[in-house]
């Protein structure tokens, strides 16, 4: 049995992604993640480490590859998305993140993807995450106070209920621009 995680990574999901479009090899792919105009705002990759999450999405059956040769170089690998990575991706993009530390890296990974699917896809996932976030505003208002208020526990708390007025905010913000 293998020890990694069943579920692929955030960065995983992003690889998937980015092969939705077009099969890639790997630099190509590393190229991609870069871009600072795209995912290179939000991830940073070393290129050893994408060849290993090649490998493992390819093992899971997310991805297939292929040889392509080459002149005067070796033949290189290319990489394309399977039926399974493309229907574990559409389910991925739609899903909102369920915890508030996932939203700076997942959730806008997320709103990458889903923009690319369509502005319909994309306001799904607000709306659905804004749903998300007032839930967990909700709960943790309901321990709030509940500590004295210069205990650590408070101050915690504090700043989450701050972390989470701040997505939803943003959140609103984002949906009036795209409405």
């Amino acid at each position: 049995m293998s020890p990694l995680p069943a579920a692929p990574l955030t960065i995983e999901w992003s690889l998937l992604g980015l092969l939705a479009g077009q099969p890639m090899h790997g630099y190509e792919l590393h190229q991609r993640l870069a871009e600072t105009a795209g995912l290179g705002l939000v991830w940073r990759i070393k290129q050893s480490q994408l060849y290993a999450l090649l490998a493992r999405l390819e093992e899971r059956g997310y991805l297939v590859s292929t040889l392509e040769p080459q002149e005067a170089h070796p033949p290189r690998k290319v990489y394309a998305l399977t039926p399974a990575g493309e229907a574990a991706l559409a389910a991925w993009v739609q899903t909102p993140v369920r915890h508030g530390r996932d939203f700076r890296l997942e959730f806008l990974a997320k709103v990458y993807f889903a923009q690319r699917r369509g502005e319909d896809v994309l306001l799904a996932l607000l709306h659905a995450q804004k749903a998300a976030c007032q839930s967990w505003l909700e709960n943790l208002q309901a321990t709030t106070g509940a500590h004295p208020p210069t205990s650590y526990e408070e101050l915690v708390y504090r700043f989450r209920l701050g972390q989470i007025q701040a997505m939803l905010q943003w959140l609103d913000e984002s949906i009036a621009v795209i409405e």
